[in-house]
């Protein structure tokens, strides 16, 4: 059972979604408004937000984009009527863990909100440093010999397992389980893109022998050991 901030403007679909919820045993607030959600944000906590981007007084969007900014790490599921890449994109760069594109299956949501609450609880641990690189989960920041380095949430969900966990190797469905596993791109192929994105970022070069994310043959991923490099 969690607390679950549902914020939607469509009153029939928050009471279905709402009732769901409950269902699955979850304590629901619901909110209509935009401004009303932000503040909500500011002055309670929740396990799971499930967030509308169209919403009068304030977009979902800038909610988000606030909330992130201020230090906020509940995992957030976007809601929306956008099914446009360049709309997710912005939702999941904006900080959002998951989008549901409207309509969507209850079970779909449902799965989803598990999964989230199935991933470790990161956002309360300290700073992490391996070598160089510096990885900050309460204010969803990574960087690389002081410079701050771009990550979508997704991979920096994935970076950060490895790194609470850097002499463990974890097979490919392993990570697709611990870290993304309801992710539209939940897959060994979704799972090799993203560490092929993480790597371009954090790496300080192109060689794959060097790469601070050590693929072990026919095993799994690993952070490398220092003492390689």
């Amino acid at each position: 059972m969690a607390k679950v901030l549902l914020v939607e403007d469509d009153e029939d679909l928050a009471v279905t979604i709402g009732d769901m919820l409950r269902d699955e045993r979850h304590t629901v607030d619901t909110i209509h408004d935009g401004l009303d959600a932000a503040e909500a944000l500011k002055t309670r906590t929740y396990e799971v937000v499930v967030l509308d981007w169209d919403l009068p007084g304030k977009s979902g969007i800038s909610i988000l984009r606030e909330f992130r900014a201020a230090g906020g790490g509940t995992p957030v599921i976007m809601l929306t009527g956008k099914s446009e890449i360049e709309q997710k994109e912005q939702g999941l760069d904006s900080g959002a863990d998951d989008y549901l594109t409207k309509p969507f299956l209850l079970k779909e949501l449902a799965a989803r909100i598990r999964s989230l609450l199935r991933r470790p609880t990161m956002t309360n641990a300290g700073v992490l440093r391996w070598g160089n690189l510096v990885l900050d989960p309460s204010k969803f920041e990574v960087s690389r010999n002081g410079q701050q380095l771009r990550l979508l949430p997704r991979d920096f969900a994935l970076l950060e397992f490895l790194m609470r966990h850097p002499t463990q190797i974890f097979s490919t469905q392993a990570l697709l389980d611990n870290v993304w596993n309801y992710d539209s791109d939940a897959t060994p192929e979704g799972l090799r893109v993203a560490v092929r994105r993480i790597r371009k970022v954090i790496d300080e070069a192109d060689d794959l022998n060097q790469s601070m994310i050590e693929n072990i043959s026919r095993v799994g991923y690993r952070m490398r050991n220092l003492g390689d490099s």
